[in-house]
This record gives C-alpha cells, sequence and structure tokens, in this order.
C-alpha cells in the first residue's frame, strides 16, 4: 500500500510501498530511546523523497555505518538510512501522515546489544 508522511515542518516529503500490515521495530539503542523513533523498513526501490533533499543534515554516531538525516529547519528525523538494513531505508512510524491504514506490529529490539540483536535480523 501506499504510504506518505514527512517533517514537522513539510520540508521533508516522502512517499513509499509498504506492507498493509508491516513489522515494526521499536528500538532502545541510545538515539531511538531519545526519539522514540520506531522502524518501518522500507526498501530504497520502494521509497521516493518527494521534496526536502537539500533541507536534511546529517549526523553520525558510533561505528559510522549509519546515517541519521534530519530537517535543518524542524530538527526532526522522519527516515533514514540504518546499519541494520543497508538495502533499505528506516521511516519512523511515527512520522506518517494521519489516516494511514496500516497495521503494525510492533516488535522489540535491543538495539543497546546491537550486534547480538542484529543476528536475529
Amino acid at each position: 500500500m501506499k504510504i506518505s508522511g514527512g517533517c514537522h515542518c513539510g520540508a521533508i516529503r516522502f512517499e513509499a510501498d509498504a506492507a498493509s500490515e508491516p513489522e515494526v521495530l521499536d528500538c532502545n539503542c541510545s538515539i531511538c530511546s531519545k526519539t522514540g523513533f520506531l522502524h518501518l523498513i522500507v526498501s530504497h526501490a520502494d521509497f521516493h523523497l518527494l521534496s526536502g533533499q537539500d533541507d536534511l543534515m546529517s549526523y553520525r554516531f558510533g561505528t559510522g555505518a549509519a546515517e541519521h538525516m534530519f530537517c535543518r529547519h524542524c530538527g526532526i528525523k522522519s527516515y533514514y538510512q540504518p546499519r541494520s538494513h543497508p538495502e533499505a531505508w528506516s521511516v519512523n512510524l511515527r512520522c506518517l501522515d494521519a489516516g494511514q491504514d496500516l497495521g503494525p506490529r510492533i516488535v522489540a529490539f535491543d538495539g543497546r546489544n546491537w550486534e547480538e540483536a542484529a543476528k536475529d535480523l
């Protein structure tokens, strides 16, 4: 199904194709637990950035493998490149537009112990 969303101020807008009842990861790592990010994994081919490419700011920490991209205006990270899924984007379920008919299944992911938890992905 087609989903859409973006950042708080509207500068970043995207569309993507997703399953109607997707698995969504609730990660407890340092950045996800502080921001409340819920990971809806979408392949690069199924994701389309509609606007805001020039409004994104990049942040890397730890191994530097993940690229966290925030809107430079409102500070919201609506999607990013995770190290766990290099072939896909991680879309924040909480940044989808209202009225999406998804029936997500939330699954805990132990990002504080990433190396061990990633073996199960």
